[in-house]
């Protein structure tokens, strides 16, 4: 067996602030998730359906590995990124990283881990591997999937060999800090004013405060879109609330990534974007549990107060972004 010594496994919410904080840890950097979150602006929307998807999807967060670049990029980390079709030399990169005494991120899909509970398909999952033998690998995965974990080699390959929407080429990855490394709040500024530029100024309508209007309008035809209401709608609700996001489609991180700011930035725009965002995590979990009744029930008039609340929530959202828009340090 060879395990890297020093590994503090904690799972956290998200698979991966989960991964982040364990490679960050391992350099002797330890932050919360909401300001690993935030820092790495990972707040977003995205309403997306097409003939070819089986339901709608509703995403909180920016797309797969987007947050680990960006977290890199505010706090000046080394990001190493490797990819490549092949299998072996997938394997061979992981090994050489453990070799050197790093734990390495994976980007993978869900499905094929033995451990894991729900088993749908989602290649844009992450774990940190930290050891290995010949026939199983010691992973850190988020507090619901169990913290660590392990799961066999076979599975491993599989879940990183896996195609489809949003996967990766075997990707793998590790961090490394300067000792220069400037501290995390004296970049809370601009992680704040990019996320809020970025879900104000969307390049299509299925993004940012456009998209959860957007998404105001299309849940109202949910009964008649789905084939099976009972189940595809009470799992989508799930999703929002317990996918991982934190709660309320990944609200409550950044409620509490926004509070924790406040903490070392004095701005009323400040307080008054967490206001805002505590108001919309509260009307998120609402919004779930209406779907929820709709699909249960088979009532539209479940989804039209859904759609209701996502129209405030997408005049809410806006009001909070360009109220944070406006920080400085």
């Amino acid at each position: 067996m060879t395990t890297l010594k020093g590994i503090d496994p904690r799972g956290l919410q998200h698979c991966e602030t989960t991964t982040l904080g364990v490679l960050l840890r391992h350099q002797g950097i330890d932050l919360s998730e909401s300001m690993l979150f935030g820092l790495g602006r990972g707040l977003s929307f995205v309403y997306w359906d097409s003939k070819s998807m089986g339901f709608p999807f509703l995403g909180g967060r920016v797309k797969p590995f987007e947050l680990s670049r960006n977290l890199a990029d505010v706090l000046g980390l080394d990001l190493q990124v490797r990819e490549t079709a092949s299998p072996r030399k997938g394997w061979a990169d992981v090994v050489e990283a453990i070799g050197a005494g790093r734990p390495v991120g994976l980007q993978l899909d869900s499905f094929h881990l033995e451990y894991f509970t729900a088993k749908v398909h989602f290649a844009g999952h992450v774990v940190a591997l930290y050891g290995y033998d010949d026939q199983v690998a010691r992973l850190v995965d988020t507090e619901q999937q169990g913290g660590a974990v392990s799961t066999s080699l076979a599975s491993l390959a599989a879940a990183r060999a896996a195609r489809g929407p949003m996967s990766a080429r075997h990707r793998s990855f590790t961090v490394s800090a300067a000792q220069d490394l400037p501290a995390a709040h004296t970049r809370i500024v601009p992680a704040i004013t990019e996320c809020a530029h970025a879900f104000l100024n969307p390049p299509i309508a299925n993004l940012g405060y456009r998209g959860i209007d957007k998404a105001g309008k299309a849940v109202r035809t949910w009964l008649r879109r789905s084939g099976d209401p009972g189940r595809d709608l009470p799992q989508a609700a799930l999703l929002m609330e317990r996918g991982g996001t934190g709660g309320a489609l990944f609200r409550n991180l950044y409620r509490d990534f926004l509070a924790e700011c406040a903490e070392f930035v004095d701005s009323e725009h400040l307080r008054t974007g967490h206001r805002l965002y505590a108001e919309a995590a509260a009307l998120w979990t609402e919004v779930a549990a209406l779907i929820t009744s709709a699909g249960e029930s088979g009532e539209d008039r479940f989804l039209v107060r859904a759609g209701e609340t996502l129209h405030e929530l997408a005049r809410v959202e806006r009001e909070a972004m360009e109220s944070l828009s406006r920080v400085a340090a």
